[in-house]
């Protein structure tokens, strides 16, 4: 029975459950199963992992008190209209599924925002059993860009259960079941900018929306000395990932050299219009999701921007991205 839930800190102080500053409010009230245990996956840069060190009311950079589902779903009933999505996320324990249909459902009899679903390869049966008790789409993280990262960070080489393969094929059975599927691809694992935009474009071919996260070090993980991705290759991804997801140019139009791109495959005017709206550098994956400093501190450098990014953030973003000048 779910008691209790974690609650990630800047929807805590939207709920009047936590008190501290806000720079930039959550457009998605972001909360986590809570399990006494530790996940039952290894995964070497998240601080729930089995054998983690880190703080327990971690996940990436953010602190995740714990609460009631009671007054949670009290605090929500009130504040409905701060947010336009719920995302409830969940570690690996035995008896997680039947944890996150219960927290759906109560959620759903309590408020009518589109509710999305973020945990580990479950059985169709339980996907249908969400679905039905409320969620309206199913997340399930990659992270790794490739088959051999993936195993190396997330799978046997991290004393983990998940395989890629496994990951890959509850996606596609998510998206056949539900109609909507999201992952998370973390940047700067080790990969190539050519091997994660080409995942990326093997993922939107099978329907699958892509949310992509900078990696973060955190004390007491495997990784926590880990440097973080350069903030120019990230522009890079994000710019090929926007381009790829609105259908404006394939992966294979793109050019490589040595794993890094050197050509987006289009005109400057097109590549000059995606940069000056700003939407490629903003939070993507899950619709009305801005996860406010999830990948890093407000002072910066942001690799996710909450909100639209100013006229000189953005002109510094081309800069970055070698569009200066070009025209």
């Amino acid at each position: 029975m779910a008691d209790y839930v974690r609650v990630a800190l800047g929807t805590g102080v939207v709920l009047g459950l936590c008190q501290a500053k806000q720079l930039v409010a959550p457009t998605t009230a972001h909360l986590l199963v809570y399990s006494e245990d530790k996940c039952l996956a290894n995964c070497m840069f998240c601080p729930q992992a089995r054998e983690s060190l880190a703080d327990g009311e971690m996940l990436s950079r953010v602190e995740w008190p714990r609460f009631s589902l009671d007054d949670v779903i009290e605090a929500l009933q009130k504040s409905t209209h701060a947010f336009k999505r719920v995302c409830l996320q969940s570690v690996n324990y035995p008896s997680v599924a039947d944890d996150l249909i219960e927290i759906v459902s109560s959620i759903k009899k309590a408020c009518d925002l589109p509710l999305s679903v973020a945990c580990h390869p479950i059985s169709p049966k339980d996907v249908k059993r969400l679905t039905d008790a409320g969620a309206e789409r199913i997340g399930i993280a990659l992270d790794a860009a490739t088959p051999e990262l993936f195993e190396k960070i997330k799978g046997k080489g991290a004393k983990s259960p998940y395989r890629w393969e496994t990951h890959l094929k509850a996606l596609e059975e998510a998206k056949k079941l539900i109609g909507r599927a999201t992952t998370h691809l973390v940047v700067g694992l080790g990969e190539s900018e050519e091997e994660m935009i080409r995942t990326i474009q093997m993922l939107y071919d099978r329907g699958i929306t892509v949310g992509l996260f900078a990696f973060t070090p955190v004390k007491g993980t495997p990784l926590e000395k880990w440097p973080r991705p350069k903030v120019s290759s990230y522009r890079k991804i994000q710019m090929a990932r926007h381009l790829i997801a609105s259908g404006i140019v394939r992966a294979d139009d793109m050019k490589f050299q040595g794993g890094r791109l050197n050509d987006f495959g289009v005109d400057d005017t097109t590549l000059e219009l995606a940069a000056d709206s700003g939407i490629p550098f903003m939070t993507s994956g899950c619709p009305n999701c801005n996860r406010p400093f999830y990948n890093e501190s407000p002072l910066g450098p942001i690799y996710n921007f909450p909100r639209k990014p100013t006229k000189e953030e953005i002109e510094s973003i081309k800069k970055e991205l070698g569009l200066t000048g070009r025209r």
